[in-house]
């Protein structure tokens, strides 16, 4: 990736102060790495009469793919798709644009100790970019560099092949701006605007690309007329963010026309009193809607399958109606951590004898979870292979048959509204599956019909009248009859899968 940036001058103001304003001597040939290969800075001429800075990024292809594979949330996009053949190490991209705002830092804030009253004012400056990613053509190129006080503006589109014109262009631009603006601003443009042309990241965009966005876009972007596209483009499309900066944006904008401070004009909330209630985070509301559930359906013997860190367990032993709670789970590490979050230790005798920690796997039928009131698998059947979830039913609805069974799992009709969460991506690397409303309830009502249990639905969390709760909730009781599947055909499925009892005994020896 190559981008010249040249000005002129006089044997009283020279071109070759250029070097301060950039903290870059002309003399030398400087080299820096990045996280994906080395940024080298380096002046092809330097006279008093023109001076030009070239940044030169040499892109590291294995790197880059290191970097993007399987990375899901922190992932080149492009080699994801195409790990060896791309165009990221040769076109200007937001790699470009890192590297610019990594090696000319302090020129990017229009810093300059050596000559303050240089970097206040305008050069004439004249950058060039050999080959930029333009979605949109070379018209689009235009209407974004266009109004931010270029006198010229060239976008030329590059053929595909030259021995073929009939193939016509790519989608690239040979981009060259010429006007006579502060070096700092015509940085800051360019770091917004490559990856704006490019539409694309290296990297996974997170809340605090606004406040980037903002500062490099202070005082051109707020008025640009395609503000909206540049904002869209640069924050990967990520609605809610693209709002956030769109209302500071506004606000910005309303208050340079008032000069006044930002503040001055958000001043509706009085900083010093707390008028607004914390949110509740949606594991409490779920551990909240699963203990009210458990007294409503007067249970006092309880099983915790999948129980983790033991937070549920712990949250059950602060309740006297619960007199006994047994926490199951399959990692001997999780069960360690709990039994520490629970101080079992030190936990007095009365109290310690209505808890007990045990190693167990939900797929396998086990004789010790027979005979309780109620079971709770909370956000654990996502975590199962689909195949094995016959297993799993049988292990819980079949063979422990407890009177009451509280079943939690994500709605993944819900995770649109979780901002930082991308498009596609589950909640946790660990979920094998997430489901619709609509195919939960198909689940658990097939599960109800097997084994003879009623079944009611419960929203946990916000329920939004679009898409839902974020957590939603069966609640199974037991109906006094089996299921015509209850037994052979449950037991059956178990056989299957290879996880009866006694499987399990030949596999552990």
């Amino acid at each position: 990736m190559f981008l010249t940036i040249s000005t002129t001058g006089t044997r009283e103001r020279p071109a070759t102060d250029l070097g301060f304003l950039l903290h870059k001597h002309p003399d030398k040939a400087q080299a820096f790495s990045t996280s994906h290969g080395t940024a080298h800075v380096f002046y092809p001429e330097a006279s008093a009469e023109r001076c030009t800075a070239a940044l030169l990024l040499e892109v590291d292809p294995v790197a880059l793919v290191r970097r993007g594979k399987g990375k899901g949330r922190g992932g080149a996009p492009d080699s994801a798709l195409a790990q060896y053949v791309n165009d990221r190490p040769y076109a200007a991209s937001s790699l470009l644009a890192v590297a610019l705002s990594t090696v000319f830092k302090s020129a990017l804030r229009g810093v300059c100790a050596a000559l303050p009253e240089r970097a206040e004012a305008p050069l004439p400056l004249r950058i060039e970019v050999p080959a930029l990613p333009a979605r949109g053509g070379a018209e689009l190129v235009r209407k974004l560099f266009g109004p931010l006080g270029w006198s010229s503006v060239e976008a030329e589109p590059v053929e595909l092949d030259a021995k073929f014109p009939e193939w016509g262009a790519s989608r690239y631009v040979q981009l060259v701006l010429e006007g006579e603006l502060r070096l700092a601003d015509a940085l800051r443009q360019l770091y917004v605007l490559l990856p704006v042309l490019d539409d694309a990241k290296h990297y996974w965009v997170a809340p605090d690309e606004v406040d980037k966005l903002l500062r490099a876009g202070e005082g051109w972007l707020a008025d640009h007329p395609e503000q909206k596209l540049i904002t869209s483009r640069y924050l990967s499309r990520r609605w809610g963010l693209t709002r956030q900066a769109m209302e500071r944006l506004e606000l910005a904008r309303l208050a340079e026309a008032d000069d006044l401070q930002v503040e001055d004009v958000d001043n509706a909330v009085d900083e010093t009193t707390d008028t607004e209630e914390r949110p509740v985070p949606l594991a409490e509301q779920r551990r909240e809607a699963i203990l009210e559930a458990l007294r409503t359906a007067g249970a006092s013997r309880v099983l915790d399958l999948g129980c983790g860190q033991g937070q549920l367990v712990q949250a059950l032993l602060g309740d006297v109606r619960f007199t006994e709670i047994v926490g199951v789970d399959v990692s001997v590490r999780a069960l360690t951590i709990a039994g520490r979050r629970l101080k079992l230790e030190r936990m007095g005798e009365r109290q310690a004898a209505r808890v007990k920690l045990m190693q167990g796997s939900l797929t396998y039928t086990d004789k010790r979870l027979a005979g309780y009131d109620a079971a709770v698998l909370s956000e654990v059947v996502e975590h199962v292979d689909l195949p094995r979830l016959p297993a799993l039913e049988y292990a819980v609805f079949g063979s422990a048959r407890p009177t009451t069974v509280l079943v939690t799992t994500p709605n993944v009709e819900y995770n649109v509204r979780w901002e930082t969460l991308p498009a596609g991506h589950v909640r946790h690397g660990d979920h094998r599956f997430e489901w619709t409303r609509e195919e939960f309830r198909t689940w658990a009502d097939g599960v109800a019909g097997r084994h003879g249990y009623e079944v009611r639905y419960v929203p946990v969390g916000p329920d939004d009248p679009e898409v839902g709760p974020p957590t939603q909730m069966a609640v199974f009781e037991m109906n006094g009859t089996t299921g015509p599947q209850t037994e052979n055909a449950g037991k059956a499925r178990a056989e299957k899968s290879g996880i009866t009892e006694k499987a399990k005994e030949a596999k552990a020896a």
